[in-house]
């Protein structure tokens, strides 16, 4: 009972998802592309269990397309893309990640995320950049926004020696700040003051996943 009564009241369908990358782009000329990998992260104190719908299932093949998510842990779940023809150039197909309870049915968040299939790289979209891309996750996450949008993220090919010491240090402050204590805990040497709210631990989860996909691309 008592750790029931630290857990927030959840309403179904308002709880953030937290999915990385949030759009799949396949290129039919390049076989390495054909597989994606979606990384579901749960930085909330309790677990999650998690369900990948798809819009075209035929087209494509999930691996582990239902399981489970422990508190502050991710997991990766593998897409393949398994009709590559140009009849299916360009069309937008669609990825819903639903989240619940471990106890519960409902599902108390989801996440929408567009797969798109191009015949080659150089037919794709012009890239966003990344503040247009981080600034963007952040609005969805004031607004509890769910849909993602339509314009493609591209991936970047071109060579890089490594991530910026600046990216290193940003990521090092954000797990720093994950591994506070939650403000309200009781137990804990840790001062008042560096106790962090909910919402500021959700905002250094996105931010540290996306200094992930960063430094995983460089």
């Amino acid at each position: 009972m008592q750790q029931q009564s630290r857990q927030p009241d959840l309403v179904e369908g308002s709880l953030p998802v937290f999915v990385f990358p949030t759009e799949l782009v396949f290129y039919a000329d390049e076989q390495a592309s054909h597989k994606q990998v979606l990384t579901l992260y749960n930085p909330y104190e309790f677990a999650l269990k998690f369900k990948v719908l798809c819009t075209a299932p035929n087209k494509y093949a999930v691996v582990d397309a239902t399981g489970a998510v422990k508190p502050q842990c991710c997991v990766d779940i593998v897409i393949r893309h398994r009709d590559v023809r140009a009849c299916h150039y360009g069309v937008i197909d669609k990825f819903r990640l639903q989240v619940s309870e471990q106890s519960q049915r409902k599902a108390l968040g989801r996440k929408e995320v567009m797969a798109t299939l191009l015949p080659s790289a150089a037919q794709e979209q012009p890239q966003v950049r990344p503040q247009e891309e981080e600034r963007r996750m952040k609005e969805q996450l004031a607004d509890r926004v769910f849909f993602e949008q339509t314009a493609f993220q591209t991936e970047s090919r071109t060579a890089s020696g490594g991530p910026s010491l600046l990216t290193v240090l940003l990521g090092l402050v954000c797990m720093a700040a994950l591994m506070l204590p939650t403000l309200g805990e009781q137990e804990s040497t840790v001062p008042v003051y560096l106790h962090l709210s909910v919402n500021k631990k959700l905002v250094a989860a996105y931010v540290l996943g996306l200094l992930t996909m960063v430094i995983m691309r460089t």
